[in-house]
């Protein structure tokens, strides 16, 4: 049965071409799972200090509105565990207890009972699938019962979902071999002397490495280069 619910999943996923029919599609899994709602979002590691987030759901429609007025997602504690942890995470009182208002006000427009996790790409977006409903409690028994299948789509989508709005987000540079040996080494503390001496080249062909990577990832110094790739998990 999970076999063929996912492969039935799988295609049509693999069919999607754009929000839209990632939306349609993934929602339709959901209601598969006995889950009313579903949302998705993915947000891009860079830059650090406001990174592109991107988001579908067919949540209510005023609560969409609500959220995104409220700028909700900076204390949604549910995004605050997706972006430090990739272990799926139910919905409780607990979880809700330092961001009270924000869940009173999902409860008033009918959100009640939710699953939520998180995966990261190579590249190292972040992506994060909720499963919600308005009534009746994830036991235990349920989750055991469909934790298999929830934990695959959450993967699933997540690799269509970065298909999907590849157009909308920023690409990510290529580097060469050997520019990414010249960055773990900074990483790493060593100077472009001694990078040199380790593999066998002239300091300015290490700093000539460094300069493209420079130019690549858009950073003033080497400092931040090397951050950025890190993040980008280039290196």
């Amino acid at each position: 049965m999970t076999t063929d619910w996912q492969q039935t999943i799988a295609q049509a996923l693999s069919s999607t071409s754009d929000a839209d029919s990632l939306l349609a599609t993934a929602a339709d899994a959901a209601r598969s799972l006995g889950y009313e709602f579903f949302a998705y979002g993915i947000r891009m590691p860079l830059p650090l200090s406001r990174p592109q987030t991107l988001m579908i759901s067919n949540y209510p429609k005023q609560w969409q509105q609500r959220y995104a007025e409220q700028s909700y997602m900076q204390v949604d504690p549910t995004v605050a565990h997706a972006l430090r942890s990739t272990a799926p995470l139910q919905w409780s009182e607990d979880l809700f207890a330092s961001a009270h208002h924000f869940w009173e006000d999902a409860q008033g427009h009918g959100l009640h009972a939710g699953w939520a996790q998180a995966t990261v790409s190579p590249n190292g977006a972040i992506g994060m699938l909720t499963l919600a409903r308005s009534s009746d409690a994830i036991s235990e028994q349920e989750l055991e019962a469909k934790g298999l299948q929830m934990h695959w789509l959450v993967s699933a989508v997540h690799e269509h979902g970065a298909r999907v709005f590849a157009p909308q987000l920023p690409q990510l540079p290529q580097l060469t071999e050997r520019e990414c040996d010249v960055l773990r080494w900074t990483a790493d503390g060593k100077t472009s002397s001694e990078i040199g001496d380790i593999l066998g080249v002239s300091e300015r062909t290490v700093n000539f490495h460094i300069n493209n990577c420079m130019d690549k990832l858009g950073a003033v110094n080497k400092t931040a280069c090397t951050i950025k790739a890190a993040m980008l998990r280039l290196i």
